[in-house]
């Protein structure tokens, strides 16, 4: 993954013209500092470990900072106001348990490369190690999920280490950095010196690629009889969209965008195969399957994508494209090895493509010939409820139809995620907001609060299920005291509804602690229409698919305060295509009981 959305070590300038630098406190120091970095927004909640941070922060005219209801909801706003802004998100909390609530956020932030900054209060410097009130060793507890983690005991080391961590996070593979702040370095004071020396010895991304890989890529590409261009969350982290759809449209190769990566290439192009992956599209995991090159740009092989490895894509040459070293060859091995920003090794691979093919273009028909014989006879649908209830689907492609490819979606983890994911079309990037690899339960209300806070003018919907938003619905209050009018849409099957999937498929229907008495012919604890407007917000309720139309349409129209919608769908509804653990893709089910045969099998 890559990122071009980055701050340079060339640091702004402060107030010109003054003779000797100013003497800040700490606290101040770390305000003026991410004032100086261009930060407009920031999400947290105060303790005492922070408080001289706090007290400084009323003094700023530049940042916006949002009190969140929990920490985690902090943490999940600052990665989707960093992902649908396309920058580097903030969030403070205090030390101990403010801090420790902030992990979840944080190793969310690791596995999908998303660059935020979090910055932590800790006691006092003198009191460190020896168990004082609220003391956590957070630095050694993130380290691991982080992409470093600073300890700062020194005032004067406060506007080069929060300098450091902001160019850390969003260079590179963009990731977390944290910086736990000790509270005599935010009450002592010292000379604000800035621009500061950002002195990182070893830390040296590398983003142009050797010439002769991309090269030897280009030719690769040029003799496959069935490619595929295997498309990850990293390009759109490289902002480097409109490079993927030259490639695409000058080589003809099929794409296919993981679960990170959607509206990374556009849904309805002729050449997009949909998602891969356990629940991909029938075309887009039997053409990685079958294919005898993937150009994998920005990927990472990702269990849920490859299923068993050793059987995934047994003819393919690999061409993996990464600006993380360490991804390459780390499950699958790489024929071709670039590491390099995705958008620079894009444009190169194109030109080298187009002198390659100069005087022979590829011969690809017979492979689109059996590719869209696939998409013919395997289309993306779903088996209407018998139960009388809505079908998830339905509503969530409603919801996608109405609101149009202009708006953002978020999705916390599970049915209703994948169902995001197959049944809005995506025509952009940074419109579909997901955790993709921690599976965050309770990531979508606070990702959808951030990324409103970043492209305000956006419709931002939230579509959750009711497991999820029991985890951080507290965060509507945040949202309705703050003017964020974003739109839930409880996917509401009264159960864990990928939890109770796997119990009905493996577990022979025995669904242990899967209910959660939300929903259907239950005693609806809570009621959501009733939580909504006990947080000033819009509740709606749908049980009859001739209301959902209009029950969209009021929450579209209604912009003075958040909206929750509790559609009232079928427990029964399953997430097909399936690929069940452990087992080859060849053995995708476009359906229960059902698969696709195909040559060689």
């Amino acid at each position: 993954m890559s990122t071009d959305a980055t701050p340079s070590t060339v640091l702004p300038s402060a107030t010109p013209g003054k003779a000797s630098p100013e003497i800040l406190t700490g606290s101040q120091s770390v305000v003026r500092t991410l004032e100086l970095l261009g930060v407009t927004d920031v999400f947290g909640l105060p303790g005492g470990a922070i408080l001289p941070i706090y007290d400084a922060i009323m003094d700023s005219t530049r940042i916006r900072h949002v009190l969140v209801r929990h920490e985690q909801g902090g943490g999940h706003a600052a990665e989707g106001y960093a992902v649908a802004a396309n920058k580097v998100g903030v969030a403070m909390a205090t030390s101990g348990p403010g801090a420790t609530n902030l992990v979840t956020a944080i190793m969310d932030a690791h596995m999908d490369s998303v660059p935020v900054v979090f910055i932590t209060g800790q006691v006092f410097s003198t009191l460190m190690g020896t168990d004082a009130f609220q003391e956590a060793d957070i630095v050694g507890i993130t380290m691991p999920i982080t992409k470093h983690s600073f300890l700062v005991k020194d005032v004067e080391d406060i506007p080069a280490t929060i300098a450091a961590a902001y160019h850390i996070a969003g260079t590179g593979r963009p990731g977390p950095v944290l910086v736990d702040i000790t509270k005599d370095a935010q009450q002592n004071s010292a000379p604000f010196n800035w621009p500061p020396k950002v002195d990182l010895p070893g830390y040296r991304p590398i983003t142009k690629a050797h010439g002769k890989q991309v090269l030897a890529a280009a030719q690769l590409l040029a003799e496959a009889k069935k490619p595929v261009l295997y498309v990850g969350g990293g390009v759109i982290r490289a902002r480097a969209s409109q490079e993927l759809f030259e490639l695409a449209e000058i080589t003809g190769a099929p794409v296919v965008t993981t679960l990170t990566a959607r509206g990374a290439f556009p849904d309805t192009h002729k050449q997009h195969l949909g998602m891969p992956g356990m629940h991909g599209t029938v075309p887009a995991v039997l053409s990685l399957q079958e294919s005898d090159l993937i150009v994998s740009l920005g990927a990472r092989f990702d269990d849920r994508v490859t299923g068993n490895t050793s059987l995934f894509a047994p003819n393919a040459k690999i061409v993996h494209v990464d600006v993380d070293p360490a991804e390459i060859s780390k499950i699958r091995t790489a024929d071709v090895p670039i590491v390099g920003d995705a958008k620079d090794v894009i444009v190169d691979l194109t030109a080298a493509f187009q002198d390659a093919t100069r005087t022979q273009k590829p011969d690809i028909i017979e492979w689109w010939t059996y590719l869209n014989g696939l998409r013919e006879e395997f289309p993306l649908g779903y088996t209407p409820t018998s139960d009388g209830l809505l079908a998830p689907q339905y509503v969530i492609q409603r919801i996608g139809e109405l609101t149009g490819p202009e708006g953002i979606y978020t999705a916390g983890v599970g049915q209703h995620q994948m169902w995001a994911a197959q049944f809005i079309k995506y025509e952009r990037p940074n419109s579909w907001l997901n955790s993709g690899g921690a599976g965050t339960m309770g990531y979508s209300v606070p990702a959808a609060m951030g990324a409103k806070v970043a492209q305000p003018e956006r419709v931002v919907w939230s579509i959750d299920g009711d497991g999820c938003f029991q985890m951080t619905n507290q965060e509507l209050a945040t949202c309705t005291i703050n003017n964020i009018p974003i739109k839930v849409a409880i996917i509401n099957n009264s159960s864990l509804g990928m939890v109770r999937q796997w119990q009905t498929l493996f577990y022979d229907g025995r669904y242990s602690n899967t209910d959660l008495n939300t929903g259907h012919d239950t005693v609806r604890v809570p009621d959501f229409v009733k939580l909504a407007e006990a947080y000033g917000a819009l509740g709606i309720r749908v049980t009859k698919e001739e209301e959902v139309d209009a029950a969209i349409k009021l929450a579209l129209e209604t912009n003075d305060r958040p909206v929750v919608i509790d559609f009232v769908v079928s427990a029964d509804a399953m997430v097909w295509p399936m690929v069940p653990q452990g087992v080859s893709n060849s053995y995708v089910q476009y359906a229960r009981d059902h698969s696709p045969s195909f040559g060689g099998e």
